[in-house]
């Protein structure tokens, strides 16, 4: 379904796959994810296999409108409803208590479900028209970078789900902010274009954020006895083909570092990718992110340099989360 082309009546027969218990890729605001029936737990059995995704890595939930989360979760609280009035729609994720009809299979076994509603006609219409809240996680196989071009889906599940939706590019580049509003201090579990700041303004509080985000994972927990609240806290995320080192320091210092680096390596026959954004082009660097690495991956490099990002500023430090995890950590100061 190209984007040019798209109709109405297109969108409705994608909709009609996710009635019948289909996949669908769709795109949103943040990234394409791949779509099934949120309360079909056989439905949603199939997302994890097609993406060979980890079955405990917990799904967002997406609603057409806001008055539907209450399908999902027994309360509102004040903070929820400012929150909704402030962000939705857009990229905010809420973890919130769920009710009973979401499957396990939906939350990774967890008594708490993440919901959002997309600011994307397209995936409103979807959800709309299918009738039910739509489980989607990123529409790539598991541990890729996200998708944020309709070329991006293609390339990864192509023969593997029942109908790709080409739509535009999307237009913020990386995933929703995810904030638990379970406990009395709302946490940020994944950071995102939507900061603490911008949260704290709405609610009228101060917002937490898990520790987890600050290292790979807590450092006195077991691999079997972690349990992510959110989609990428745990497994292995957002990695291009390349080997990626990120540097850290000064301007001046990174950019020669990463010449001295680039140099170093094409002596020995090795071809380098460079990713160095702007100073402060936090905005750039959260749209273009995911598609460079989707380039240089085309481009079949051996090593891709990154220039890290202030992490001081708040969609800053939601692009350093992704980068640290594509590299694995793998980061150099100079």
């Amino acid at each position: 379904m190209d984007t040019k082309l798209l109709t109405e009546k297109d969108i409705k027969i994608a909709a009609d796959i996710i009635k019948n218990g289909g996949l669908v890729a769709f795109p949103t605001e943040t990234v394409y994810g791949l779509g099934a029936d949120a309360l079909n737990a056989q439905a949603v059995a199939k997302v994890y296999e097609a993406k060979g995704r980890p079955s405990d890595n917990p799904m967002i939930v997406h609603i057409g409108r806001a008055s539907d989360i209450g399908q999902l979760t027994p309360r509102l609280s004040p903070d929820i409803v400012a929150l909704i009035e402030n962000f939705w729609p857009g990229p905010l994720t809420l973890v919130v208590k769920r009710k009973s009809c979401v499957p396990d299979r939906t939350t990774g076994g967890l008594d708490t479900v993440g919901v959002r509603m997309p600011d994307s006609k397209i995936a409103l219409d979807l959800i709309t028209w299918s009738g039910c809240p739509i489980a989607a996680p990123s529409a790539n196989l598991s541990g890729k970078p996200s998708p944020t071009k309709a070329e991006h889906v293609i390339e990864d599940l192509q023969g593997k789900v029942d109908a790709i939706i080409k739509g535009p590019d999307c237009r913020v580049g990386i995933e929703s902010t995810v904030l638990d509003v379970t406990g009395d201090t709302p946490t940020i579990l994944r950071p995102g274009v939507i900061t603490a700041e911008n949260i704290e303004a709405a609610i009228g509080k101060k917002v937490a954020v898990d520790p987890a985000l600050y290292v790979n994972r807590p450092r006195d927990v077991s691999d079997e006895e972690f349990k992510p609240k959110s989609p990428g806290m745990k497994y292995k995320h957002y990695a291009p083909k390349a080997d990626m080192t990120i540097i850290e320091g000064s301007r001046d210092k990174v950019k020669t570092e990463i010449e001295r680096l680039r140099v170093l390596n094409e002596r020995i026959g090795n071809k380098v990718g460079v990713i160095l954004f702007e100073e402060r082009a936090f905005i750039e660097a959260a749209h273009d992110f995911f598609a460079k690495l989707r380039e240089l991956d085309k481009q079949e490099v051996d090593l891709i340099l990154a220039g890290a990002m202030s992490d001081t500023d708040g969609v800053g430090f939601a692009v350093m989360n992704r980068m640290l995890k594509s590299a694995g950590y793998n980061i150099v100061r100079v």
